[in-house]
């Protein structure tokens, strides 16, 4: 009777309560889902893409609120999830490439995870939270950070172990460059599909009315990541006389500086024939998955905790395709910078509704910490975006911030390690690269939504550039 007697306190622990100002109703200590994906931009159905079908993910954005002008702190994997995973900003973590580690300075940090461990949560990653080398670390703990979960899974699939049949721009490079394969197979061959059973598997066995304690499940999704393998039925959704390629305008770079400009090994001159091919790869891993996403959703309701879990989506940067000649990361326009966030919360009045209010992944720790009744450490720098999930209309912060280390080619310049910064507000993006020393960008989105004019020099534009020049120096005050 002993088990019995446990799990009747647990769920008048539980109890149901209203958070104060909240729209919706949760219990004291719901789940958390929290689905992680892997160099994922905006090209997703319920942002509007006129060819990408995402319909799980597009189901989860009808139950939840959907952030328009979301961004990601540093536009590279590790830095990026550092940061959202330590509630610090990159300057701060001192993860500034794919190479660091915070903890070297940060040794005793309480991350997002263990804060939620502190509390009585049961902690688990599947795939990618903290780097990994992509895709040869895939199936290893890759740069994980043991301290920030009860257990861990590893899997690995077809697009890691067949590398050889994948298409890549430079011989024997898999991750850093374009690369791809459309094969015939399951979506359970692939990491992400066996990543996805993984993850249920888990949760059916750390099932609350089994352990008498919630849990915070961490799915690290590693598509689309390069190298794009997919299966061929996700492919045949994307026929590549329905792609249009974004290709490079004559004049477009003219006022660009070179600092602002991320160029990798052959990407600028690819064909027609071949954009097609590469987008087709990466929108049929997106599909994949998306798949891998439904198959999460399904799990909850299977498993009736739906009604008790928030579920987060987001990626940790954005991605281009041939904008402005760019590939990838790495850089701080508005395709590298901004990301897809879904937040979906049990009972929330304003599901299925959009929010265009700035917002950065630095403020999912005291968004997920308030959201589940936890305090707030001390050391945060993010936003809670609890008013906004109450109120779509509502704004918390005037721009959203992303830094990166400058990889374009300046002249006279060998090597450098030194940064670029760039802010965001709702109509402009101002962006200065070493202080200035390197250039300087403004763009006007309500004019300019493609970046195709910088108003840096223009002489219309001096009383906006001094503002935004102010803004970023209060922004950079609270991010060093």
């Amino acid at each position: 009777m002993l088990f019995p007697i446990r799990l009747l306190f647990h769920a008048i622990v539980l109890a149901v309560f209203c958070l104060a100002n909240s729209g919706f109703c949760v219990t004291a200590k719901p789940n958390v889902l929290f689905i992680a994906v892997d160099d994922l931009n905006n090209d997703l159905g319920c942002y509007g893409h006129p060819l990408v079908q995402s319909p799980n993910i597009d189901r989860l954005a009808s139950r939840g609120m959907r952030f328009d002008r979301a961004y990601c702190q540093y536009p590279v994997c590790n830095p990026s999830r550092a940061s959202l995973m330590t509630g610090l900003y990159p300057e701060q973590t001192g993860v500034l490439s794919n190479a660091g580690d915070f903890r070297e300075r940060h040794p005793d940090i309480t991350t997002l995870t263990q804060h939620f461990m502190n509390n009585g949560y049961f902690a688990a990653r599947v795939g990618k939270i903290y780097h990994y080398g992509v895709p040869l670390q895939i199936g290893t703990d890759g740069k994980d950070d043991a301290a920030s979960w009860n257990t861990v899974a590893n899997p690995i699939g077809i697009d890691r172990t067949e590398l050889d049949s994948v298409a890549t721009l430079q011989k024997g490079k898999y991750g850093g460059t374009l690369s791809w394969r459309i094969v015939e197979s399951r979506d359970d061959d692939h990491t992400d599909g066996k990543g996805a059973l993984e993850a249920i598997r888990l949760i059916e066995e750390n099932h609350p009315n089994k352990t008498g304690k919630p849990f915070f499940l961490a799915m690290g999704f590693f598509r689309p990541h390069t190298p794009y393998v997919a299966p061929a039925h996700y492919a045949k959704l994307y026929p590549l006389d329905k792609i249009d390629p974004v290709m490079e305008k004559p004049g477009d770079r003219d006022d660009i500086p070179p600092a602002a400009l991320a160029d990798r090994a052959h990407q600028r001159e690819l064909s027609l024939a071949k954009r097609r091919e590469i987008i087709q790869a990466y929108y049929a891993s997106i599909s994949l998955m998306d798949a891998c996403v439904g198959k999460l959703l399904d799990g909850l309701d299977r498993l009736k905790l739906t009604d008790n879990t928030i579920v987060v989506f987001f990626s940790d940067h954005g991605y281009h395709l041939g904008q402005h000649g760019l590939w990838q990361k790495s850089d701080l326009f508005e395709g590298s910078a901004r990301v897809p966030l879904i937040l979906s919360i049990p009972g929330m009045k304003n599901a299925g509704l959009a929010s265009d209010s700035l917002a950065e992944l630095v403020d999912l720790y005291p968004t997920l910490a308030g959201l589940c009744g936890l305090s707030k450490p001390n050391h945060l720098n993010g936003i809670n975006l609890m008013p906004v999930l109450n109120n779509p209309k509502a704004k918390v912060r005037q721009a959203a911030f992303t830094v990166t280390r400058i990889r374009g080619k300046i002249p006279g310049v060998k090597k450098n390690n030194q940064l670029g910064h760039t802010i965001r507000t709702e109509r402009y993006r101002f962006t200065e690269w070493a202080d200035g020393k390197y250039g300087v960008e403004l763009y006007d989105y309500k004019s300019d939504p493609g970046e195709y004019t910088n108003l840096a020099k223009r002489d219309s534009a001096k009383k906006v550039l001094k503002g935004m020049q102010q803004l970023m120096q209060a922004t950079r005050a609270h991010t060093r």
